[in-house]
């Protein structure tokens, strides 16, 4: 970049799935100044459900994606580091720190009998992404590397621990566990005696502090990167929780909702939100509040399939498809594809129902495909706000499916709220950016979100009244053929 100006300048850095994003963030003019990033895979394997990556994988992604971003800048400018990372990511360490074997992902299924005997034996529903359930999968299934474990971590724990030599996690990631006391902010000594007794003395502490640096980038690695040694670095969190920062949801209330490859919809909450049936992941946020999620499994994958059956493009399709009424003239497409999560229906499959002659028209089913989807996600809100979430009148949108205008229109309108984009696609590493810049300037992540708000889109989407009567039917008609397939 030929970013020259003498201002200080902080890393935001976002460890995910397929790749690692770098952002350096402005201190005076509250902008990105340079980008970098790095791709990878998930280790291919012929095991059903396994997904696992190489920790060392993330660290040289670190290396490559900072090193591009850093291209051109004066070095000395840079005065802090904050990581996001994929949530749940199980990494195992031994007596010195070195990883026994790859870490498995959020992603990965083995461990679904573990889930469902932990979730019985705790009284609440734990998916198979949940960390715990992995470390009981470990203990079955490779019982010698689970004797040499001594110390377990997340993913963004992992590049921290690197970073600066410290072992901690923080509550937003942790909550991600399963093995936290969510309300108290404590480890849960009871759901971790139910997996193993010395299970305890494998997590590291919690960090007290949402606002202060964890320690600081040792010299060593400051070398490969190219940075000062000594430099703070924030506490990170899990990639939900920084891109609520990302994309400005300091306030309470305030209501992301990302579509993608999966749906998901988070809020900020200044209490716990609790929900046994596991619909609801029980999230603590980067700021020392809340942040229940919800998350679907089957989001823009239902519109590829309409896309790649009529072999048009998804503009075509959005064109033809606004010219159907909402509500679809009673077609109704549940989006099961790949099973579904939000409710927990593993075996359900897609189902398009109501279907009379000459509705297999590829513009009314890229609507149903839309509607189905969000509606998916209005489902699951409602639950939200009937355990208790306050949300703000405004919910920002985010990730891939944002951009298609239609569905911009059909959110607004089924949810009856003002929709906002963020301009900012890299919400986790720019959220991860502000954390570190709210810890070198002394104020709170809340207060400096607050203060300076990632940019908005011009665009705003007003909701139209007039449809909302037909979401509502169309709504009340998803959940109870939904129900009537599928639920056991």
């Amino acid at each position: 970049s030929s970013y020259t100006t003498m201002t200080d300048v902080v890393l935001g850095l976002d460890v995910g799935t397929q790749g690692l994003k770098a952002v350096l963030y402005d201190l005076q003019t509250h902008q990105i100044v340079a980008k970098g990033s790095s791709t990878y895979e998930i280790i291919s394997t012929t095991i059903p459900g396994r997904a696992e990556q190489d920790p060392a994988t993330w660290l040289q992604a670190v290396k490559e994606a900072t090193l591009q971003a850093l291209a051109g800048l004066d070095t000395s400018r840079v005065v802090g580091i904050g990581v996001s990372g994929q949530q749940h990511g199980l990494v195992v360490l031994d007596d010195d720190g070195q990883v026994l074997r790859p870490a498995k992902l959020w992603c990965d299924t083995e461990s679904a009998e573990e889930a469902k005997e932990l979730s019985q034996k705790l009284g609440w529903t734990l998916v198979p992404s949940f960390t715990i359930t992995k470390l009981l999968w470990l203990k079955r299934h490779e019982p010698d590397v689970f004797d040499r474990v001594r110390c377990v971590l997340l993913p963004h724990d992992y590049v921290n621990m690197w970073l600066t030599g410290q072992r901690v996690m923080e509550c937003g990631d942790a909550s991600g566990t399963g093995v936290l006391d969510v309300a108290s902010r404590q480890w849960d000594e009871a759901a971790m005696a139910a997996v193993d007794d010395r299970l305890y003395r494998l997590f590291p502490p919690l960090v007290s502090s949402p606002n202060m640096a964890i320690g600081t980038l040792l010299p060593e690695v400051a070398t490969q990167l190219g940075l000062p040694a000594g430099i703070p670095v924030a506490p990170g969190s899990g990639d939900n929780a920084m891109s609520a920062l990302g994309a400005g949801a300091a306030g309470d209330g305030a209501t992301v909702m990302s579509l993608g490859t999966s749906g998901t919809i988070f809020a900020k909450s200044p209490s716990p939100i609790l929900d046994p049936s596991g619909v609801i992941c029980p999230f603590c946020d980067a700021t020392g509040a809340y942040l229940p999620l919800l998350c679907t499994l089957n989001c823009t994958r239902v519109l590829e399939e309409v896309r790649e059956a009529f072999q048009l493009d998804h503009e075509q399709l959005t064109q033809l498809a606004a010219r159907e009424p909402p509500g679809c003239c009673g077609v109704t497409w549940l989006p099961y594809l790949m099973g579904e999560r939000t409710p927990c229906w593993p075996h359900a499959s897609g189902a398009l129902l109501g279907l009379r002659p000459g509705c297999l028209r590829p513009g009314l089913l890229y609507r149903a495909a839309i509607e189905g989807a969000t509606l998916s996600l209005l489902s699951g809100f409602r639950r939200m706000t009937a355990a208790g979430l306050r949300p703000s009148p405004q919910l920002r949108l985010v990730g891939g499916g944002a951009r298609n205008p239609l569905w911009r229109q059909v959110v607004a309108d089924a949810f009856q709220m003002r929709v906002v984009l963020p301009a900012e696609p890299d919400s986790a590493a720019l959220g991860a950016a502000l954390q570190a810049a709210a810890v070198v300037t002394g104020v709170s992540v809340a207060e400096y979100v607050t203060q300076y708000p990632p940019p908005l889109v011009e665009e705003v989407v007003e909701p139209n009244m007039e449809h909302k009567q037909a979401y509502e039917n169309a709504l009340a008609k998803f959940e109870a053929l939904g129900a009537q397939l599928f639920a056991v």
